[in-house]
């Protein structure tokens, strides 16, 4: 087997983290002695021990004189755990196989420094870019501070998210609902504006067997949430925040009493400042977003730039209506020069729906 191979085995193995590490990376680890895998592990959960450490922790053999191949350079320094350096440098490795550069200012190159300069062969870069995509999220938090946002939205062929009598259940099929809890539970927290919750009333949670709910972001302006609705009724088993600029402290208490946090967010055109917002939501550790919102909140969240990709599943329908909601609305762009502009779309068939993902490359209306 190449280093490739190895590489690819210990990105299946990351991908078992998906939900359970953040704001951490997803990293895998593989471990390998005259051509036999004697060791493998990853990054099983947030403050457990890393890739690197599991993999070296699985080994029934001595590792002397062996290679591993990491994801993602190990980590050089002091967090939750100690560094993943030490604990090669330790155990006799000899080589050290990387995909990512870490971009954690902490790390940048310092890991694989430190390795070299200990005698350890480092070879960096294989699989790059299927390393960096596995890690898109973490690489744009820790550098930014700020979630990645993902904006999602599923449609009919004419454009329409929900008829003119405003229903929109179901718009696409099984499959393609299994992708979104799925991501549900990938991503840290989910986003919707209020007018959403007034419409649907919607729980928000991940409905997978093994899912990890989201935290539930509500955008609301004006502070108008039903103390009814199930995102406050739940919010002692779900984290709830409303993002709200009432100031009112009176108005906070009942929200605050069935468990909810309030965080107030000041204005900016009538409504919360979102750039703001997602600088509050950082802070907090959350490290991404499923912004789940209508096409107001989408409007305005393109409009802030504050969405780094953007998920659209269409299904094989048609709704019409000249009425009928499409994904974004708001004052919209004055001329296709100023279009926001997509990356070239991945496409996913899902049942008789497809999903299209493509990445934000400008956003010509960021204010």
């Amino acid at each position: 087997m190449k280093d490739e191979d190895y590489m690819l085995l210990a990105l299946n193995l990351a991908q078992q983290g998906y939900g359970h590490v953040n704001p951490n990376p997803m990293v895998g680890s593989v471990i390998v002695q005259n051509g036999k895998i004697i060791g493998q592990g990853w990054h099983e959960k947030y403050g457990g021990l890393h890739a690197e450490r599991n993999a070296l922790a699985s080994c029934e053999e001595s590792v002397k004189g062996a290679t591993i191949y990491v994801t993602l350079e190990p980590c050089c320094h002091f967090g939750k755990t100690p560094p993943c350096t030490d604990a090669i440098i330790e155990s006799g490795i000899q080589r050290v196989v990387i995909g990512s550069l870490d971009p954690n200012p902490l790390v940048a190159g310092k890991g694989i420094q430190l390795l070299r300069n200990k005698g350890i062969e480092v070879t960096a870069g294989i699989l790059k870019d299927e390393c960096d995509k596995l890690n898109e999220v973490f690489f744009h938090y820790i550098q930014s501070q700020t979630p990645y946002v993902v904006m999602k939205y599923a449609m009919t062929m004419d454009g329409k998210i929900a008829t003119y009598t405003g229903q929109s259940k179901w718009i696409t099929g099984d499959q393609a609902r299994q992708r979104v809890h799925e991501d549900r539970r990938r991503y840290a927290a989910i986003m919707v504006g209020v007018g959403t919750v007034l419409a649907d009333d919607p729980l928000l949670t991940c409905r997978l067997s093994n899912g990890r709910n989201p935290i539930r972001i509500i955008c609301d302006t004006n502070l108008r949430t039903p103390l009814t609705s199930q995102v406050v009724t739940t919010a002692q088993d779900v984290p709830t925040i409303l993002a709200t600029s009432c100031t009112d402290r009176k108005r906070h208490e009942p929200y605050e009493q069935a468990g909810c946090e309030i965080l107030v967010v000041p204005l900016e055109d009538n409504h919360i400042n979102l750039k703001i917002l997602m600088e509050k939501i950082g802070s907090k550790n959350i490290d991404s977003i499923l912004l789940e919102g209508g096409s107001t909140l989408n409007w305005s969240a393109l409009a802030s730039g504050i969405v780094q990709k953007v998920q659209t599943y269409i299904a094989p329908k048609l709704f019409g209506g000249s009425e009928a909601m499409s994904p974004i609305s708001g004052l919209g762009i004055d001329t296709p020069e100023e279009a926001f502009m997509l990356s070239q779309p991945v496409v996913t068939v899902l049942g008789n729906d497809i999903l299209l993902e493509s990445k934000v490359i400008a956003c010509s209306q960021e204010s």
